[in-house]
């Protein structure tokens, strides 16, 4: 396949930031479908309990998986700042330690989440009825979940040398594969929740062989050789000095999200599928938003490892104003249809469909804030700062949402939905001003400036 590399270090940057980000929301939003296909066939197929035994898993998986996902974090970092540099020889290591980390990672993660993934359940509180479907969901997806780590270690990869077509290319792909193979196994063969989770494992291990073959047939320093392949420890290193505390930081995130899930595990199952639903749909705008952290990630990346300091001030307000737009208009968007879009999930419960919509009606509108977040801790991992990002965002993120829970959300006139979703707005706000402000103390840092403007 022909490369197709932005350049990040020279020309315009709006443009270049919106023909990079582009190809990275489309591939997050496939990606998402692929939990969307599953929620949608068993809503329609199997009903609303199969829903939320789906939507029950996700904040599980998210704290077995995020910690190493981080580490491709990591990697890219690592590769942007070699790439940026002109140092060959550190993108050639961290490529051919990338690859054996993703594998050791994937294993790890099957054990554990087969291990875990009953235990975890039960104690989030999830009802009876729920909790046997949500245990067969999770320990089928944790069965495939290696295909999932090659597939995000080698995306990271591609995008840090400027490539974010070629993900996009073969997720088109696997999504289709995705959505056949649910709809075969669970209309056809009845296999409910375990069809889905079969359904996706078989579509990521699409996407990771087409990744990895896309990176054995480049013709540059990220090109993969198998053989090759062995633990450097000088790049190993730095990309767990940068990874390892993204990872850390987004499993405390899902931390959080497991006590919010065990809140609303507390209203019932019907609650619950609305929830899951809505969070669905809220997923297509953080996808859409973060896809801007991931283009900061790479691009500061760049320019630091050249030291064009000027241009990541500019990419640092340009990727802000991005987010504004677009949450602002998506998120007012969704709420506004968010009737409709929930009944693509929901069809046998309008009481579901209202909770999904109280949900939305909090979240949806404010949810520009999470973006903002997001790309000033995109900001300071360009940099290479890794300590400061994630207890900035431990604390300002984690420690809001846990202490609500602990205290407003238990007294009794405040413990409702509308209370605990109104935790996310706080949370995102103050952690987006203090990473703001440490952004800018490490800008001046590097640049030797007294002040900023």
């Amino acid at each position: 396949m022909k490369k197709q590399n932005q350049n990040m270090l020279q020309g315009p940057l709006l443009g270049s930031i919106i023909s990079y980000t582009v190809p990275i929301i489309l591939t997050s939003v496939l990606q998402l479908l692929f939990n969307a296909a599953d929620l949608v066939v068993v809503g329609r197929f199997c009903g609303s309990i199969s829903v939320a035994a789906v939507g029950a898993t996700g904040s599980i998986t998210a704290l077995i998986v995020n910690l190493f996902i981080g580490l491709s974090v990591g990697a890219g970092v690592t590769v942007a700042h070699g790439i940026g540099s002109r140092e060959d020889e550190v993108v050639h290591r961290t490529v051919h330690t990338a690859l054996p980390l993703a594998l050791i990672s994937g294993v790890v993660l099957t054990v554990l989440g087969i291990a875990l993934s009953e235990k975890l359940l039960t104690l989030m509180g999830t009802p009876a009825n729920v909790l046997a479907l949500s245990s067969v969901y999770m320990k089928i997806y944790f069965a495939g979940i290696t295909f999932n780590m090659v597939y995000n270690f080698s995306a990271s990869i591609l995008r840090a040398v400027g490539d974010t077509k070629s993900p996009l290319v073969f997720l088109t792909i696997a999504g289709v594969i995705n959505v056949v193979m649910n709809l075969i196994f669970v209309t056809v063969l009845h296999m409910n929740v375990a069809g889905v989770a079969l359904a996706t494992t078989i579509s990521q291990a699409f996407s990771a062989v087409a990744m990895v073959v896309v990176l054995m047939k480049r013709t540059d320093a990220a090109k993969l050789h198998l053989r090759q392949m062995k633990i450097y420890k000088i790049q190993m290193m730095k990309m767990l000095r940068i990874g390892l505390p993204a990872g850390v930081q987004s499993s405390l995130f899902s931390i959080s999200n497991v006590l919010i899930q065990s809140s609303v595990n507390s209203f019932g199952d019907i609650l619950m599928s609305g929830n899951a639903a809505a969070q669905n749909i809220e997923g297509f705008l953080y996808v859409s938003l973060n896809s801007f952290h991931q283009t900061a990630v790479n691009f500061i990346g760049q320019n630091v490892g050249a030291k064009q300091y000027d241009r990541v001030k500019k990419i640092v307000w340009i990727c802000l104003g991005c987010v504004l737009v677009v949450g602002l208009t998506m998120g007012t968007l969704m709420y506004r249809f968010g009737e409709s879009l929930l009944s693509i999930y929901i069809t046998d419960s309008a009481e579901a469909i209202s909770w999904g919509m109280v949900r939305l009606s909090v979240i949806c509108q404010f949810y520009f804030l999470c973006g903002l977040m997001d790309v000033s801790t995109g900001a300071l991992r360009g940099m290479g700062a890794s300590i400061s990002p994630m207890i900035i965002s431990v604390l300002g993120v984690c420690g809001i949402r846990i202490g609500w829970i602990m205290t407003v959300f238990q007294i009794p006139q405040f413990h409702t939905p509308y209370s605990l979703y109104f935790s996310y707005i706080i949370s995102w706000t103050l952690t987006f001003l203090i990473q703001m402000f440490a952004f800018f103390r490490i800008y001046r840092k590097h640049t030797g400036r007294e002040a900023v403007k």
